[in-house]
């Protein structure tokens, strides 16, 4: 339910106009039924004060980058007026040539570049403006009949303006309607995009918003009330067969996707429907949209033939389009299946569960555009193309830059609550990847925060625990790429002629059985990653060169090594390589306690310093160096590396 949040006590805590305007930008984009992954506009006119402490009628807008549920006073652009009216007064003007004069007319160069809708708000004769892609209100549009659905719902007081794409034209159209609407119009609605309300403050634009909308919840629960209940049940789904239709969605986009599983009610009452296809391939409710979940869906399993379909439909656009584009990406990034519910694709995990939003307020929508307003109906392919590789969206895609270089990959890292483990982890979402993190701590599970990180609190050495725990990663990443087995334990430190032998089994459990386990788990799912498969196993110098009163972890990382020597003989005509790290003398691990630190020190006759340090470089090795050597293995740069043994110990005479 759409509700009035504005409280003028905290309003208050925002200074000026443009402080209110955050304000009231912020309240739009908390609810995700109004503003949803940067759609949404706001504005305040009011003058800028230049360095000589002049007055400047000027408009602060919405920059482009800038989320409104977050945004700050920096995060608009102040543009003089004077300079925007000149820009409407032209008869024509390309969408670079307004992007290259809005960005010149900053008042400060080191604000962000301004809104396509910049021209528009200079143009509203109101003080302040908010701009929204209210479900409801595209719930009304987007149908046969919506400028008299939406009349019928807002009333007489609301200009209505065909879909025009946003910019200079939407602007000039606006201008030339303008002269005959209602001097007392609360509010505009443009078909197929959304609400604008205005007034003379921040406030009473906001105001206006709720209200309008609310009206149309008001009109749409008895006209057209929701759908309820969910589908049956979705069924299990093998992970190796999530595991190949996010390989063959990767190789449709060329590079690695994360792919995520949805199954609640609304997602199976909608893939039970028998109109599924039918439905969900009319398009987005706006535009604004497209650039995440791509003009139309795919329903059911055919990435090769959708990915056809969408180069036909590319291909009769680009003989009509002002632009060549800069690149072409036929993979979905949304999958509507009946058995597997609903499937996001993204470049990272964030990407993917932003489609998953889009789309889960999408499914309400067709619903109730179909069953109850006449059917839906959105833009036709052709226009949404013309969204998608818009010149404006192209120079955004271009500016962004590369993608981190293991960006779309997906991660499984053992023992990721502390040490090594968790080193790698968090190298691993540095340069891109999405991981999940196994360990026996509970706190795993919140070792890091965001849509790229999936911890799971899972004995290693259950096997079937952690043979559930990949289930729960392919569900929500689509496969995995590459496995660090990075949980171990010490044991007691004890000569061969003390063994306690729950302690010998114990060691051997974590340290060799539970990779062992994880390896055959992981193999099916390698096989399929659109990269190759990686595996890094986290061995010891004490394979190579064991210590005194260490037998069990000793025998377990030798037995370890040669476990992943064999698998790199026999996975890599599956692409798969497998190298091993040997650490030494990593003590900021969970291994090492204090006491155990100065048992061993006192072995060597040395101090706990001059212990940390005994090595040929002299220096301390720490955690995060061993995943720094882990991660670069499983990057690019190791292509043609596999069964190597890589000392991470600052040397030692021996190995000399």
């Amino acid at each position: 339910m759409v509700e009035d949040r504005w409280r003028d006590e905290e309003a208050s805590g925002f200074e000026g106009r443009l402080g209110e305007c955050v304000y009231g930008s912020r309240l739009l984009g908390a609810d995700p039924g109004l503003v949803l992954h940067g759609g949404g506009n706001t504005s305040v006119k009011t003058d800028f004060i230049d360095i000589t402490g002049r007055r400047i009628e000027a408009l602060y807008v919405k920059g482009s980058g800038w989320d409104l549920a977050s945004i700050e006073a920096e995060g608009f652009a102040p543009l003089p007026l004077e300079r925007l009216r000149e820009l409407l007064a032209l008869d024509s003007l390309s969408d670079v040539e307004m992007m290259r004069e809005l960005g010149a007319a900053r008042l400060d160069p080191g604000a962000p570049m301004p809104s396509v809708e910049a021209l528009l708000h200079a143009l509203l004769p109101h003080p302040a403006v908010q701009h929204s892609h209210a479900d409801h209100i595209v719930t009304l549009t987007n149908t046969p009949d919506g400028e008299r659905l939406v009349r019928e719902a807002l009333g007489a007081g609301v200009v209505i303006v065909p879909y025009v794409m946003p910019g200079f034209d939407l602007a000039k159209a606006v201008a030339e309607m303008w002269p005959q609407a209602s001097p007392d119009a609360a509010g505009m609605v443009l078909m197929n995009h959304g609400l604008f309300t205005f007034g003379p403050d921040t406030r009473t634009a906001y105001r206006r918003h709720i209200e309008l909308i609310t009206r149309a919840e008001r009109w749409l629960a008895e006209e057209a009330p929701m759908s309820s209940g969910g589908g049956p049940p979705l069924p299990k789904v093998d992970r190796t067969v999530l595991a190949d239709v996010r390989r063959r969605i990767s190789q449709a986009a060329g590079r690695a996707m994360v792919v995520r599983r949805h199954t609640g009610g609304e997602v199976s009452r909608f893939a039970a429907r028998p109109d599924l296809e039918h439905l969900a391939r009319r398009g987005p409710l706006t535009p604004d949209h497209v650039i995440r979940t791509k003009p139309l869906p795919m329903v059911g399993r055919d990435v090769e033939g959708y990915a056809d379909s969408y180069r036909e439909y590319f291909a009769e656009w680009r003989g009509r389009a002002r632009t060549e584009p800069v690149m072409l990406d036929p993979a979905p990034r949304v999958v509507l299946d009946p058995e597997m519910g609903m499937l996001t694709a993204g470049e990272t995990a964030q990407a993917a569960a932003a489609a998953a939003d889009i789309y889960h307020h999408t499914i309400p929508v067709l619903e109730r555009a179909e069953d109850h307003l006449g059917g839906y109906r959105a833009l036709p392919p052709g226009d949404l193309f013309e969204v998608e590789y818009w010149d404006l969206e192209q120079a955004k895609l271009r500016r962004a830059g590369n993608p981190p270089r293991l960006a779309g990959t997906v991660a499984v890292v053992t023992g990721a609550a502390s040490g090594i483990g968790r080193a790698c982890a968090a190298e691993l979402l540095e340069r891109g990847c999405a991981v999940a993190g196994f360990d026996l701590d509970p706190s795993v599970e919140q070792a890091f925060a965001g849509p790229s990180w999936l911890g799971a609190a899972v004995d290693v050495t259950d096997h079937l625990a952690q043979d559930e725990a990949l289930n729960r990663v392919v569900e929500r990443f689509g496969g995995v790429d590459i496995a660090v087995a990075a949980a171990g334990v010490f044991g007691d430190s004890a000569p061969i002629g003390g063994l306690d032998m729950e302690q010998w089994r114990r060691v051997m459990e974590v340290n060799l059985d539970a990779a062992a386990a994880l390896l055959a788990g992981v193999h099916p799912l390698l096989m399929r990653s659109p990269v190759g498969g990686r595996v890094v196993v986290i061995g010891s110098r004490n394979a190579p060169a064991p210590g005194k009163g260490a037998a069990a972890y000793s025998a377990s990382k030798a037995a370890l090594t040669q476990l992943a020597r064999v698998a790199a003989l026999e996975w890599a005509t599956d692409g798969i390589r497998v190298n091993i790290v040997h650490p030494d003398a990593v003590f900021d691990t969970g291994l090492w306690t204090e006491e155990l630190l100065a048992a061993r020190a006192a072995e060597y006759g040395m101090t706990v310093d001059a212990y940390k340090t005994r090595n040929l470089l002299g220096k301390e090795v720490t955690s995060d160096m061993v995943a720094g050597a882990v991660v670069e293995l499983c990057s690019d740069t190791f292509s043609a590396t596999t069964a190597a043994q890589i000392p991470v110990d600052g040397g030692h005479p021996g190995a000399v």
